[in-house]
């Protein structure tokens, strides 16, 4: 079994056929998929997809994009939906100075505010980290000196410096479609040397479909494409890089049940 541990599936692009997306995954192995939130004011479309497939769980949280859309959310309000028993995550969140939709200052507040309903609730950070490491890993740092909180680098393509502080706050790397394009040799050389237990994979569907799919929309059944290069890329079989990755996914999402093992 493999986990697509970050797509969006609440997005415009699958409205249509978000049932058969979820067929597919589950035809190809991916026993649990996790909907990521990106705005709070969204989050009951979130929801009601999470309840709609048993295979489905799903995080709360504001997009560093949206974040000055909504300074307004607090982590208590995050905490309280929290709640619900199909979110396993809060996020996505971070700084994005790649595309600085929202003021650098308002993404740092947001980030903030989701660091702390993850201190509060014990779930997982989905932390979004584009062209901002240096003020990334000073966050991090800073904030995990006040209390460690679990967290994620999803779609990881920052540099080495971002993973090793990640890794030794005691964060989680998500490896996405990235991984597997030709240009990405450095970024398979910093995932080889992530330790093993600190591995995740993810689609970011609709987002970066990873080769052979390169182009065409992502789905959360093409993790299995990510999972073959990482399992290339630290030197393991298909089934140990899904042994690896899932075990490490219910470690981290511990709100999150394991699939039920079916009766010999």
């Amino acid at each position: 079994m493999l986990v697509d541990s970050h797509c969006h599936l609440d997005f415009p692009d699958f409205a249509e056929e978000r049932a058969a997306i979820v067929a597919r995954a589950l035809a190809a192995g991916i026993g649990r998929m996790v909907t990521i939130s990106t705005r709070v004011k969204r989050f009951q479309q979130i929801i009601e997809i999470a309840e709609t497939f048993d295979e489905v769980y799903c995080s709360v949280g504001t997009h560093p994009h949206n974040a000055a859309e909504e300074l307004d959310v607090t982590a208590d309000e995050l905490v309280r939906l929290a709640e619900h028993p199909k979110v396993v995550a809060i996020g996505e969140a971070g700084l994005d100075y790649y595309y600085d939709k929202s003021p650098r200052d308002a993404q740092a507040q947001g980030f903030r505010t989701h660091i702390a309903a993850a201190r509060r609730t014990g779930l997982p950070l989905v932390i979004h980290s584009r062209d901002a490491d240096e003020d990334m890993a000073a966050i991090l740092e800073e904030e995990t000196g006040k209390g460690a909180f679990p967290f994620i680098l999803h779609c990881f393509s920052s540099g080495r410096r971002l993973a090793e502080i990640g890794v030794a706050l005691g964060g989680y790397v998500s490896f996405s479609g990235i991984l597997t394009f030709k240009n990405s040799a450095e970024l398979r050389a910093i995932a080889a040397d992530v330790p093993r237990e600190r591995l995740l994979v993810e689609t970011d569907a609709p987002y970066l479909a990873p080769a052979p799919h390169r182009g065409k929309r992502n789905e959360p059944a093409y993790v299995a494409n990510t999972a073959k290069v990482l399992a290339e890329t630290i030197g393991v079989s298909d089934a140990e890089i899904a042994a690896i990755t899932t075990e490490n996914v219910f470690r981290l999402f511990t709100k999150m049940p394991r699939p039920a093992v079916a009766a010999a």
